[in-house]
C-alpha cells in the first residue's frame, strides 16, 4: 500500500523578517547548506510532554523554520487530543510536515519514515528554509541518521544486511527451507537463531516474520550478518548525508512524573474518550498503526463493559445508548458523580494505567538518548526545562529553553563541519555495538532479561537493583548468623 503524503503548498511561508538572526554568508542566503558543507538539520528529542513542539515553534522567532514531525503516532490520522498534536491555532504559521497525513490502518515503519523524510529536508532546504526534526521516537530519528539506511534500494535494515552474503560465504543449502511450509512464529526463530530471538520481543511479530523471512529467503541467521554488517554502520552521524544537530529538551523524574499525570488529566479533559470511543473495537488489533499509542487499549476493558451494559439495557434506544453525547455524559458522570460501580473502577483503572504507561515511556525515551550518545557518539545538547514545567512562566522558558536553544543553533549553523570532538572512537563503538547482542539475566531482580553490555551496566547502577542486592546480603548474613 502506497502512503500519500500531500506538501503544503510552496506559497506558505514564514514572515522574512524572523530570518534576522541566520548569516547570509551561504549561496542564496540558504542558513540549512553551503557549497562545502552538507545540508544543515536540527533534531529536538526529548521524553514526551518535555515541550519539543513547543520549543520548535517558537525557534520561528529567530529561525526561518520548518518542522517534520518525527512521532510515530503523530503522523496517523485521528487522535489529535491522545497523541497531543500541536493544534493549527498553537502552529502560530510554521510549516508542519507528517503531521496527521498518514491513514491509521497503515503501519507506518521507520523506512516509511526516512523515505519521505529525506525529500522532505532537500525540499526544506531548497527554499532557504531550516528543517527542524521534532519527535519523541528516536528509531525514526536514528533511521534518517544512520547511513546504513540511506541506501534507498533496501527495503529494511536487516534485509540491506543479506541481500549479499558475507564476503565469502555462500548461504549454506542445507539451511534454506521452503517459504510455504514455514512457521513464523518466535519459537521458530529461538530455535533457529537464539542469538536474534534475544534481541526481540516475543509479540514483535513484525520483526520476527522479516528475520524468519530473510533466513528462508538465504539460509543464514540473520544475527550473524547483523554483527558483523550493522555495527560497522548502524547509529554513525559522521557518514550521513545530512549534518546534524542534536538538542533534548530534559528534566527530572521527580519533575517530569507529576507533569506527565496532570497531563493525562488534561487529556481526558479535552475529550481524550470520546477519540477513543469512535475507534473503539471490541476485536481491535492494538499492535498496528494508531491503536498502538498509549491510551487506546488501556480504555478496552471499559468500552467493552460500557457496549456490554448499554446492550442490556431496555429502557432506551440503541441509538441514545451507543451516541456519543449519551458516552460524553456518562463519562461526566462517572468521573464527579455518585456513580459508584464496575465502570468507575474500570475507567479510574485505565486512566491510572495510561499514566504509568506515559511514565513508563519517558524512562524507555531517556534510556534510549543515553544509548545514542554513550554507542553512537552522538552529540547532544541537554536543555534542562525542569522550571519552565513546573513553573509554567513564558519567561522562564523564552530565558531558560529558547534562549540556550538559540545559542546552540547559531553556532552549529556557523561551522564548516562536525567538531572531530563530536566522534567517538570507532573501534570502540563497534566493540560496544557488538555486545549488544549479549543478554544478561539478573536474578536478584526476579530473572530480569538484559541485552547489551550497557543495558547491564545502567541495570547494575539502578537504586532499585542496588537496593535488592543488599537486601540479599543482609539476608544472607542473617542466615549464616
Amino acid at each position: 500500500m502506497k502512503i500519500q503524503i500531500e506538501f503544503p503548498a510552496a506559497g506558505k511561508m514564514l514572515n522574512p523578517n524572523n530570518c534576522s538572526k541566520f548569516d547570509d554568508t551561504s549561496p542564496k542566503g540558504n542558513p540549512s547548506s553551503n557549497s562545502n558543507s552538507k545540508p544543515k538539520v536540527i533534531v529536538i528529542m526529548g521524553a514526551t510532554g518535555a515541550g519539543k513542539s513547543k520549543l520548535a515553534i517558537d525557534l520561528a522567532s529567530h529561525f526561518p523554520v520548518q518542522v517534520i514531525n518525527a512521532d510515530s503516532m503523530q503522523v496517523y490520522q485521528g487522535l489529535d487530543v491522545l497523541t497531543n498534536k500541536v493544534r493549527p491555532e498553537e502552529q502560530k504559521g510554521v510549516v508542519h510536515h507528517l503531521l496527521g497525513t498518514v491513514s491509521s490502518n497503515v503501519e507506518f515503519t521507520a523506512k516509511d519514515f526516512r523515505d519521505h523524510a529525506i525529500p522532505l529536508i532537500d525540499e526544506i532546504s531548497s527554499r532557504n528554509f531550516l528543517p527542524v526534526i521534532v519527535g519523541g521516537t528516536n528509531y525514526y530519528i536514528q533511521s534518517l541518521v544512520s547511513p546504513f539506511l540511506m541506501d534507498v534500494a533496501t527495503e529494511d535494515t536487516e534485509e540491506n544486511c543479506l541481500l549479499d552474503p558475507p564476503e565469502n560465504e555462500q548461504p549454506c543449502p542445507e539451511l534454506k527451507i521452503e517459504q510455504e511450509s514455514f512457521d513464523y512464529t518466535y519459537d521458530c526463530l529461538k530455535a533457529i537463531d537464539p542469538v536474534a530471538a534475544n534481541r526481540l520481543h516475543p509479540n514483535d511479530h513484525r520483526k520476527v516474520h522479516q528475520y524468519l523471512n530473510l533466513y528462508a529467503r538465504f539460509g543464514i541467521p540473520p544475527s550473524k550478518v547483523l554483527q558483523e554488517k550493522t555495527a560497522e554502520n548502524w547509529g554513525h552521524v559522521d557518514n550521513s548525508r545530512f549534518d546534524f544537530c542534536f538538542i533534548c529538551v530534559d528534566a527530572s523524574l521527580s519533575a517530569l512524573d507529576p507533569f506527565v499525570d496532570k497531563r493525562v488529566d488534561n487529556m481526558i479533559e479535552a475529550g481524550l474518550l470520546d477519540e477513543v470511543f469512535d475507534i473503539y473495537r471490541s476485536d481491535a488489533d492494538y499492535t498496528k498503526g494508531l491503536r498502538q499509542a498509549i491510551g487506546v487499549r488501556e480504555f478496552n476493558d471499559f468500552l467493552t463493559c460500557y457496549f456490554h451494559k448499554n446492550e442490556e439495557s431496555s429502557d432506551a434506544s440503541l441509538s441514545q445508548t451507543w451516541s456519543i453525547e449519551t458516552f460524553k455524559q456518562t463519562i461526566q458522570d462517572i468521573l464527579y458523580g455518585s456513580c459508584d460501580d464496575e465502570r468507575k473502577v474500570l475507567l479510574t483503572a485505565a486512566i491510572d494505567q495510561m499514566k504509568l504507561n506515559t511514565r513508563r515511556l519517558v524512562r524507555r525515551q531517556r534510556r534510549r538518548l543515553q544509548r545514542l550518545q554513550m554507542l553512537f557518539g552522538w552529540e547532544i545538547h541537554y536543555i534542562d526545562v525542569r522550571s519552565s514545567i513546573l513553573g509554567d512562566s513564558d519567561e522562564t522558558w523564552a530565558a531558560e529553553v529558547v534562549e540556550p536553544a538559540v545559542t546552540i543553533i547559531e553556532s552549529f549553523l556557523n561551522r564548516q563541519s562536525c567538531p572531530e570532538n563530536a566522534r567517538n572512537n570507532s573501534d570502540n563503538i563497534k566493540l560496544k555495538q557488538r555486545d549488544l547482542w549479549s543478554r544478561y539475566i539478573c536474578e536478584a531482580c526476579g530473572n530480569r532479561v538484559l541485552r547489551g553490555a550497557h543495558e547491564w551496566e545502567q541495570h547494575r547502577q539502578g537504586r532499585n537493583h542496588r537496593k535488592r542486592i543488599s537486601r540479599l546480603k543482609r539476608c544472607e548474613r542473617m542466615s549464616v548468623n
